[in-house]
Parts: structure tokens; C-alpha cells; sequence
């Protein structure tokens, strides 16, 4: 076990995280909004993201038994590179056709590929590190994605809004090829597990062993896991179709413009994710797990400020600066919980587990995103002119569910 944390392979993970992300924040920034600008609609746009979601929640376990079965670099390789040729398929693809159908494949398709990614970057951390060097880890993983989603969307806003779609696209592609050659050096130590048969009865038992894992031997994990399913119904859904939808076609505001602070906005939001893992990190030792409940509690107050702005300000920008600061408000605590939990569950989980039950937490995590997305895409088109009810419900369901998993979170 390497002791250090910044060894070479870890470091080079690192770097690989940070070009991929990069690439990945851009471009899951950009092609939902070409889908805004095009139709103007909150209840297509809820749906079309709800859709990409779905490959991201069936692919997730498969690439967490994948992770725990064949060589964690290898997956990643393999996955950046293939999202290059989607990008590309799609680039070409562009010009013609049902060009709504088109982006809805191929956010399928990105989103099924970073279910997929994900398990193997945090399985490859334990790894990689000492348990002592895990929440630092963590945070430093979580940084570089804040840090890529920081970047990704303002840069890419100001590049689509100068020159469209294509030539984000092509950076895009640039950024997920970089990434697989530089993954190709990586060496992450790696042992080969017994399979139960056929490749259905291995799935089929690896993930069964995973979910027993969860539900009998650490049954908190399952509780709070349940609380997360419904902050991520209740909180992150309706910040992911608010945001885009409040921004560029709610507040009165230029075209132009409102994709341009839209960029700023999703920037905001990594911004926020940045200043979460490295507080995480700089405060690794002081952090007590049986209290991360409080910073959930914390998200759901952060909503109730942009119920408030929607239903009393005049101004359109000031409207904007309040979202925006709420918004990376929410970034902060739900980070450094994320990076709390994940550090948890990486220390109680058994090696040759790791991969397996990460993946099973983040598929059942994620299977309520659909759900919120379609939902508060209807809620905003039916809630036209008075926006802020949709957002108000939010913080006050988010609040209840933060309340009462307090009480499991202190089982911790």
C-alpha cells in the first residue's frame, strides 16, 4: 500500500481527472443548452435530461463489478476514448435529421459512459493511497472535479456564445483524447477475482453481494443512502433544471447574455464544489461523520434565499447574483458531505468490494435524478410567472428529509 499521496500513479490519475472532467463539464454544459436555446422549453429539457440519466443508472453497477474484475486504467482508457468518438459521431451527425432525438442519444450516451467511469476512478483510490490518506484523496478528486466544472462552463460559455456549438465540440474531443493517452502510464495495482461462472451469474452474484453487504453487514449505509435518494429528488433535480431554465429564459435577459451568465452560474456551482473539497480536506481530522447531517440541513436553507428572489426582486441581475450565490452555497455543503461520506464508506468497505458497492451506491443515489428532472421541468412550465413556488417546495421538502436523516447520520 502506497503511504504517500502523491505518488506518480496517483498524480497521474490527477491530472487525467482533470482533463476529462474538463471536457466532460463542457460538454454536458453545452449540448443541454443548444436543446434550450432551440426549444425554450423546461418541461423538453426536464424530460431529455431525465432520459440521459437513465444509461447512467443502469451502467453504473456494471462498471463498478467491472472495476472490482479487470484493470481500473484499462476502463478508463478505454471509456475516454470512446467518448471521443461519440462526440464525434455526433459532430458529424449534427447537420441533419431529428436533431432533438440526435441530443438525447448522445447525452444517453455520455452520461451512460460516466456511470460507467466513475466506480473505477474512487475504487483505484484505496488502491492507490493509505486508509489514513483517504479523505485527503477524496477531496483532492473532488477538487479536480469542482475545478474542471469551474472551468469547463465558463469557458465553454463564452466559446459557444462567440461560435456556436462545433467549436466546442472539437475542444471537447481534444480534452477526452489527452486524457486516455495520459491514463495509458498509469499503474494501478491490480488482482484478478474468481468469477461464479458465466458472465450473466458473475453480475448477477457480485452484485448481490454488494447490495447484502449494504442492507446486512452496514445497514446504516443503506439508511443514509435512502436520505440521499430524496435530497437528490427534492434539491439536486431542481437545481439542475432551474438554473438553466430560470437563467436563459425566465430573467429578462439578451440571448447572448443569459448564456454567458449561465456559463458563470455553472461555474458558481463548481466553484462552490472546489471550496467543499478542500475544506474537507483541510479539515480532515476535525470532520465528524455523525454530523453531516447539519450540512444537509445547510443545502435546504440555501434554497429558501432564491424562493425569496424570484417572489420580491425586480432585477433581473440581482435575481441572478442571489441564485448564483445560493447555488454555491449548496456546492459547499453537499461536497464536503460527499467527500465525508465516500471516505466512510472506502474505509468500511472490503477490498475486494470496493468497486462493486460504490457503484451500487451511486446507481441508487442517482435513480431519483430522472424522476426530479422530468418533474420539476413540468413544475416550472405549470408554475409560469410564479417560478418561485416549484423552488420554495424544494427547500421545504429538502429541509424535512435533512432534519430526519440527521437522526441516522448520528448512528454513524
Amino acid at each position: 500500500m502506497n503511504q504517500k499521496l502523491f505518488s506518480k500513479d496517483f498524480t497521474l490519475v490527477v491530472i487525467g481527472q482533470i482533463i476529462s472532467l474538463f471536457g466532460n463539464a463542457t460538454i454536458r454544459f453545452a449540448l443541454p443548452l443548444y436543446l434550450l436555446n432551440l426549444t425554450g422549453s423546461s418541461a423538453l429539457y426536464g424530460t431529455v435530461t431525465a432520459c440521459a440519466f437513465v444509461p447512467a443508472i443502469l451502467l453504473s453497477p456494471i462498471g463498478g463489478i467491472v472495476a472490482d474484475r479487470v484493470n481500473k486504467r484499462n476502463i478508463m482508457v478505454a471509456l475516454d476514448f470512446f467518448t471521443a468518438a461519440v462526440i464525434l459521431g455526433f459532430t458529424l451527425l449534427m447537420g441533419g435529421g431529428n436533431l432533438v432525438l440526435l441530443l438525447t442519444v448522445t447525452l444517453m450516451l455520455l452520461y451512460g459512459i460516466a456511470g460507467a467511469y466513475q466506480p473505477s476512478v474512487q475504487a483505484s483510490i484505496p488502491a492507490l493511497v493509505g486508509q489514513e490518506r483517504f479523505m485527503e484523496a477524496n477531496s483532492v478528486i473532488n477538487a479536480v472535479s469542482s475545478l474542471a466544472s469551474l472551468v469547463g462552463p465558463v469557458l465553454g460559455g463564452m466559446l459557444y456564445s462567440a461560435y456556436g456549438l462545433e467549436p466546442v465540440l472539437w475542444v471537447c474531443m481534444v480534452c477526452f483524447v489527452l486524457s486516455a493517452v495520459m491514463e495509458i502510464f498509469i499503474r494501478i495495482p491490480f488482482q484478478r477475482q474468481g468469477s461464479e461462472g458465466g458472465i450473466l451469474r458473475t453480475v448477477r452474484a457480485d452484485f448481490a453481494r454488494s447490495v447484502h453487504f449494504i442492507r446486512k453487514e452496514k445497514p446504516v449505509i443503506g439508511k443514509a443512502l435512502l436520505a440521499v435518494c430524496g435530497i437528490n429528488l427534492f434539491l439536486s433535480a431542481m437545481i439542475v433544471v432551474a438554473l438553466p431554465y430560470l437563467v436563459t429564459e425566465v430573467l429578462d435577459l439578451e440571448t447572448a447574455q443569459a448564456n454567458r451568465l449561465y456559463g458563470f452560474a455553472q461555474g458558481a456551482l463548481a466553484a462552490g464544489g472546489l471550496a467543499g473539497g478542500i475544506g474537507a480536506g483541510l479539515f480532515a481530522k476535525k470532520l465528524a461523520v455523525r454530523r453531516v447531517g447539519n450540512l444537509i440541513v445547510a443545502c435546504a436553507v440555501s434554497v429558501f434565499p432564491m424562493g425569496a428572489a424570484l417572489l420580491l426582486s425586480s432585477s433581473a441581475m440581482a435575481t441572478y447574483m442571489v441564485l448564483t450565490l445560493c447555488c454555491f452555497a449548496v456546492m459547499v455543503f453537499s461536497t464536503m458531505f460527499s467527500v465525508q461520506m465516500m471516505s466512510f464508506i472506502q474505509k468500511e468497505t472490503p477490498q475486494n468490494l470496493i468497486g462493486k458497492v460504490i457503484a451500487v451506491i451511486l446507481t441508487v443515489s442517482m435513480c431519483a435524478q430522472p424522476l426530479g428532472n422530468a418533474m420539476y421541468g413540468i413544475l416550472f412550465e405549470v408554475c409560469e410567472g410564479t417560478e418561485y413556488i416549484p423552488v420554495f417546495l424544494s427547500g421545504a421538502v429538502s429541509l424535512a428529509i435533512a432534519l430526519g436523516a440527521g437522526k441516522v447520520f448520528r448512528r454513524l
